[in-house]
């Protein structure tokens, strides 16, 4: 029994820079969560999305993702949606602040504030850009070449999970923005509104491999697949997957959306629109 439970915590593939980074993470939320004391809610938000990542990527569950596509297509939709919309959900930037020395805030505050650090966060975390990039990295990876490329070199593969979870971490956390714009990146009207443009795309992509009546990915037949059931009903399955799911967790970010715009209405933070010329020409003659 103690081999077999083993044989699903031992990595198929191990990372140390994972490993390295999922720890570092994990400590500083830790110790952060303690000091500023965190609601269980949002530790519980977070340490689930944390664990999705882990079990996706640095257990025997990511065997199955290289052996079985619409396994693939679950380890992508976890990585790009649910765990990032998780994550960024708690809120954690405070807590992970938190828990770095204090010489460490004052050196990354500063650097911060440089001019090259400004430019390079208006370039990464433009909000079009970062819309684009999320819908463009699950489009690209669908595409059977390139899908073939990163089952048959472990340095695209990796660097495809990678990519999936920085899109999906970079574009929830302009979604998901408590503040209003300005400081804000988005508006939180287009914060409400965005997730139902990018699950469009993936929607389409999702009914076409649902559809399909030809094995669109046969690399996973080279590479052996792990269930021995029909080709095109496990494409079937990956198609719905893309599909149903990720536009279900695409909605509930929009929900969650909807929610802080409530909560910045309700506090009396959205911006005043200016009142029309003539009715404001006839309030001052009053």
């Amino acid at each position: 029994m103690t081999g077999g439970v083993l044989k699903w915590i031992v990595p198929w593939e191990f990372s140390w820079v994972f490993l390295a980074c999922f720890v570092t993470a994990a400590a500083l939320y830790a110790t952060g969560s303690r000091r500023l004391r965190v609601p269980w809610g949002r530790r519980l938000a977070f340490w689930t999305g944390m664990a999705m990542v882990y079990v996706t990527l640095h257990s025997y569950f990511d065997y199955f993702a290289e052996h079985e596509f619409f396994m693939h297509r679950i380890q992508q939709v976890l990585l790009h949606h649910l765990a990032p919309l998780l994550i960024i959900a708690a809120y954690p930037g405070t807590a992970l602040r938190a828990g770095l020395p204090l010489a460490v805030r004052v050196h990354l505050r500063r650097v911060g504030g440089s001019a090259l650090a400004r430019v390079c966060a208006a370039v990464l975390l433009n909000p079009a850009f970062v819309t684009l990039s999320f819908v463009a990295l699950i489009l690209v990876w669908l595409i059977p070449d390139m899908q073939t490329l990163a089952m048959l070199d472990w340095r695209i593969y990796r660097a495809m999970n990678w990519s999936m979870i920085a899109s999906g971490l970079a574009y929830w956390w302009l979604v998901l923005d408590h503040r209003p714009k300005p400081p804000g990146r988005m508006s939180p009207g287009i914060r409400v509104l965005s997730p139902a443009f990018t699950m469009t795309p993936q929607i389409v992509a999702g009914a076409i491999v649902t559809f399909s009546r030809t094995d669109l990915y046969p690399i996973f037949e080279i590479c052996g697949r792990a269930f021995t059931m029909n080709v095109l009903t496990g494409q079937l399955i990956g198609g719905v997957i893309m599909w149903v799911p990720a536009a279900m967790i695409e909605s509930a970010g929009g929900l969650l959306a909807l929610r802080q715009w409530l909560r910045l209405s309700r506090l009396g933070r959205l911006p005043k629109r200016p009142l029309p010329r003539p009715r404001r020409a006839a309030m001052v003659r009053q």
